[in-house]
């Protein structure tokens, strides 16, 4: 009977564990362009391996694409129109994420 219920504590909680990633939630960066400095704003959701959310410009909201997690790392494509951007991202710290793309390297900080 221990056994037993030392197995379904130790499972529900890897359970809890695995379901908590710290990549979930708001964050915030901003970004240089030739027109000014402009402030993003992301919102991410972990479930396993894929990432969901969406990111918010002065222009509006739009919806992250093929998003991927591994561990800290994870990757998600985003759409202008008719061209695509693919961003890689680190969780570096529980209140910092790096992300990279062609256009250069930006940091993002968890929002309370």
């Amino acid at each position: 009977m221990m056994k037993k219920i030392f197995i379904l504590l130790f499972f529900l909680g890897s359970m809890a564990t695995f379901a908590q990633s710290k990549i979930t939630g708001k964050w915030k960066g901003s970004r240089e362009t030739p027109n000014g400095t402009f402030e993003l704003n992301y919102t991410f959701k972990v479930e396993g391996d894929k990432l969901t959310g969406t990111w918010t410009t002065p222009r509006g909201e739009n919806a992250l694409e093929n998003g991927k997690v591994d561990g800290n790392k994870f990757s998600y494509t985003m759409s202008f129109g008719e061209m695509t951007m693919e961003n890689n991202g680190e969780l570096v710290s529980d209140n910092e994420i790096v992300i990279k793309t062609q256009r250069g390297e930006m940091k993002l900080t968890r929002v309370e």
